[in-house]
């Protein structure tokens, strides 16, 4: 049984009237897909995709032409079987801004790869742009090389989604704390306020040249800070700050019915309050040991390290009955990788090139609620919120 893709252009007030054209076929088992639909000032493009319909794209054209009358433009041709059983993928490009000729290289890139190109639509103006551009493809491994090569020239940040039917559903998204979600590092804080900041930091660059891991010296950092009154965890809450767009991504998410949860090596101690004014219910972190008034040095229970992060994402999704394919994980360190893997979307949010090399997508900009243009969410929301 043939497909054909419908295309007509007509006035505004005629856009629903290519799907009654349809229905009104003298072809009882007509079915109509993949419908979409622009306005263009006073002005719509519909086309659709349908089965069952007249045997030759002339006399299907015929029988629209007359229902529609001469104000409407309609174009009829018949899709081959194999372009019949494409998929459609969602690129969504962010950078500070997108020139013209810039959207025009993505598109020519999508095309290059024997994608049918369906949509560019702009999705974010500030403080950040945002395109999407919706394209069907029987080969999404061309298409992934042809915009990750794309990327990597132009400085772009690009993620690459199948269109799913379920696109609106609830999407758990896990963010680490610092430098994420924050724009500190918690520990570098403390060790300031305590006077341990140069012992803090050479134990840090002993972890990054690889000689400890994350676990060994996060105990050994924390060791340093042995005695000083816990009212440090006071000065720390007061002195840290959200990284710019944080807070816009929390309340668009929270507002689109979405879930926001933190994963982080950080501390319950300062981050539970902070987490408490954004109205972020699920949380995981680290716990300090505070006795007489004072920090022992100690972490108190096992540490969330690498492991324990993938390990409470997939918990809170199991608690929330969210698959893993729902699942948005945004990280910066090495620490994140597994549960940057684990989710369905893993994020590198400024990130060390290790990171990059696991995440299915990477923002270099400095705002967080860039990570809205990869989900597919009205960045304009926020605004409103």
């Amino acid at each position: 049984m043939p497909t054909y893709r419908v295309s007509a252009l007509g006035p505004a007030s005629q856009s629903l009237e290519v799907l009654a054209a349809l229905a009104g076929l003298d072809a009882p088992d007509v079915v109509a897909r993949d419908l979409s639909q622009v306005t263009l000032a006073d002005a719509v493009v519909a086309v659709v995709e349908v089965t069952g319909a007249p045997p030759s794209p002339e006399a299907l054209r015929a029988q629209l032409r007359e229902a529609l009358g001469p104000a409407v433009s309609v174009l009829v041709h018949e899709v081959p079987l194999r372009a019949a059983r494409t998929e459609r993928y969602r690129v969504a490009v962010v950078a500070p801004e997108l020139a013209p000729a810039l959207v025009t290289e993505v598109a020519r890139a999508v095309v290059g790869a024997g994608a049918r190109l369906e949509r560019v639509a702009p999705v974010a103006h500030r403080p950040v742009a945002g395109y999407e551009i919706v394209a069907s493809t029987r080969d999404a491994g061309a298409l992934a090389r042809a915009v990750g090569a794309l990327a990597a020239a132009e400085g772009l940040d690009v993620a690459l989604q199948r269109e799913a039917a379920d696109r609106w559903s609830t999407r758990l998204v896990v963010m680490d704390a610092d430098s994420t979600l924050l724009a500190d590092e918690v520990i570098d804080r403390l060790a300031e306020i305590c006077g341990r900041a140069d012992e803090v930091h050479a134990i840090t660059a002993a972890a990054m040249a690889g000689h400890l891991d994350f676990a060994e010296s996060l105990r050994r950092r924390v060791a340093t800070l042995a005695g000083a009154p816990a009212s440090v965890l006071d000065e720390v809450r007061a002195a840290v700050s959200l990284t710019p767009g944080a807070a816009t991504l929390v309340r668009t998410l929270q507002r689109l019915g979405h879930v926001p949860a933190v994963v982080s090596g950080g501390f319950v101690e300062v981050l539970g309050p902070l987490l408490a004014d954004l109205g972020i219910a699920h949380y995981a972190a680290n716990h300090l040991e505070v006795v007489d008034g004072r920090l022992s040095g100690r972490v108190v229970g096992d540490i969330l390290d690498r492991a324990g992060k993938a390990a409470a994402l997939r918990r809170f999704a199991d608690e929330l009955g969210i698959p893993l394919e729902r699942t948005v994980a945004i990280g910066d360190g090495a620490n994140d990788i597994d549960m940057i893997v684990a989710a369905g979307l893993g994020v590198a949010f400024n990130a060390k090139a290790v990171v990059r090399e696991h995440a299915d997508a990477t923002i270099s900009v400095p705002y967080l609620d860039a990570v809205l243009v990869f989900l597919g969410l009205p960045t304009d929301e926020a605004l409103g919120a």
